[in-house]
């Protein structure tokens, strides 16, 4: 006879407690397979998919999307076959994020029985003496499944059964609101939390895909222009403009009146990734005692090498490559800047490894993906490695074992334009390298006025791990090895 079994929110690592439900890949009633995705979480360290590692019929979801659980809190409960013999049933047990086995999940079918009725003939959907209103917690969905243990919690006659549902709370709310181009369920609810009607909106994504940039834009619009956008419990809320009362010119012998009222604004959780890196930008912070250095130079040799180099045929050499392949051979040289401290043994851990950080801006706001090994990686290897960390950085599938483990961080943000910036540290690290923007500048050339292509380099480093001169000494090796790329020769 068919057994109910609940699935938990499995242990995610890296000391990672909580993980906010972002989209459910599976209803009430849906057929599933071993290690099958069942359910895409948020995670301090990115958005990752949780596979089931039952078999059956999924009959009951534990927590609409949005709701953030601890690790350990009831996910889902599957109806399976007979258990195996001694007691355990059939299934991978790989309940961690990103792991099970190699086959391709079965496609999803649903089991739509009859709703059955409850002896005093209310329907089954409803729950008998209110026991899901009692909850007070994230929303249970069940289906009815014959002959089943009843998910554990429920108490004996009081657990909800019903029809599953037709369509996920996300599906529901697209095909209310109509052709609106939203993808991400978090652009949705940021919408609907603000009154704000997507329906209103020219996305800036491609076809005209509505990012939550373009929420966040419409929302101080709104503030910008007297409109305030407000929660509402309709389906389609409109922001609506709001004419001013007019008002009398106060005497300049009036006192000033005060208002009372609270500030009102825009609001947004620090949770998730964002959370994360405010909680580690601000420990950073109140640690690390940082001092920031800088120096321009004379990139336009580099920038003829790469050019060279990619004219050769085969795979094409990033710039940010190069960089980071300066990097690993300034730190052999400078070893103290590859290190973190140990305040607790009052020691500095000088690392043997270089696990490079590179910052990179997406939707979901600033991450750090880091490169295992760095120093052992030639050019072409740093390339490949850096697109596929990126891809995965704006796609948001980035693993927590990719986001963390950094010794030595290279930040360019040239990329946004700018010249040169005074970086926060990524704690523990004790350094991390800044390369701006590379432009046309008068530059002295061999004795003579000449136009290069100059860059400002800066190097923030924390000053408990070197003094000044060490800091300086690797900054100017770097500066070096970009006005002269013959230099790395002799590191090879």
């Amino acid at each position: 006879m068919p057994q109910v079994f609940e699935f938990k929110l499995p242990d995610l690592g890296e000391g990672l407690t909580e993980a906010e439900i972002v989209r459910w890949l599976v209803q009430v009633g849906d057929v599933v397979a071993v290690d099958q995705p069942v359910v895409e979480v948020e995670t301090a360290k990115a958005m990752v998919d949780i596979p089931c590692p039952y078999a059956g019929v999924v009959t009951a979801r534990f927590g609409e999307e949005g709701t953030e659980l601890p690790v350990g809190a009831p996910l889902l409960t599957v109806a399976v076959g007979a258990p195996a013999t001694g007691g355990e049933t059939e299934g991978s047990g790989n309940v961690l994020v990103g792991y099970g086995t190699s086959e391709a999940p079965a496609r999803r079918r649903r089991v739509r029985p009859a709703a059955p009725t409850t002896p005093a003939g209310q329907p089954s959907g409803v729950a008998a003496n209110g026991a899901a209103a009692r909850e007070g917690t994230a929303t249970v969905e069940h289906a009815p499944t014959p002959g089943v243990v009843r998910p554990v919690g429920t108490a004996a006659g009081h657990g909800p059964v019903g029809h599953a549902p037709d369509m996920a709370p996300a599906e529901e709310e697209a095909r209310s609101e109509g052709p609106v181009p939203v993808i991400s369920p978090l652009v949705r609810r940021l919408a609907r939390e603000h009154g704000l009607d997507l329906r209103e909106l020219h996305g800036s994504g491609p076809d005209g895909l509505i990012l939550r940039a373009d929420v966040e834009y419409a929302l101080r619009a709104a503030e910008a222009h007297g409109r305030a956008a407000q929660p509402s419990a309709e389906p389609h809320p409109r922001v609506m403009p709001t004419t001013p009362a007019p008002s009398a010119e106060v005497p300049r012998t009036q006192a000033p009146i005060r208002s009372s009222a609270p500030l009102t604004g825009i609001r947004t959780p620090l949770k998730g990734i964002r959370g994360a890196v405010a909680d580690k930008l601000s420990r950073s912070r109140r640690e690390i005692p940082d001092a920031t250095c800088w120096v321009d130079a004379d990139a336009t040799e580099l920038m003829r090498a790469r050019t060279a180099m990619n004219a050769t045929g085969g795979p094409k050499i990033s710039l940010l490559a190069l960089l980071a392949r300066i990097c690993t051979a300034a730190l052999a040289r400078f070893p103290e800047l590859n290190s973190m401290v140990d305040m607790e043994a009052r020691e500095i851990v000088q690392l043997d490894h270089v696990h490079l950080g590179f910052a990179a801006q997406t939707e979901r706001g600033l991450v750090v993906p880091v490169v295992r090994d760095a120093h052992a990686r030639d050019a072409e290897s740093l390339t490949a490695e850096f697109a596929r960390l990126t891809e995965a950085a704006r796609t948001g599938t980035l693993t927590p074992a990719e986001l963390t483990g950094g010794t030595f961080t290279l930040n360019n943000y040239g990329v946004f334009g700018v010249d040169g910036s005074t970086p926060i540290i990524n704690h523990p690290e004790a350094a991390m390298l800044g390369v701006g923007r590379i432009i046309p500048k008068p530059w002295v050339h061999e004795g003579e006025l000449a136009v290069r292509q100059v860059v400002e380099l800066s190097l923030t480093f924390d000053h408990r791990v070197c003094d000044g001169g060490t800091a300086g000494g690797f900054l100017r090796y770097v500066a070096d090895c970009v006005e002269h790329p013959a230099v790395l020769l002799r590191t090879l």
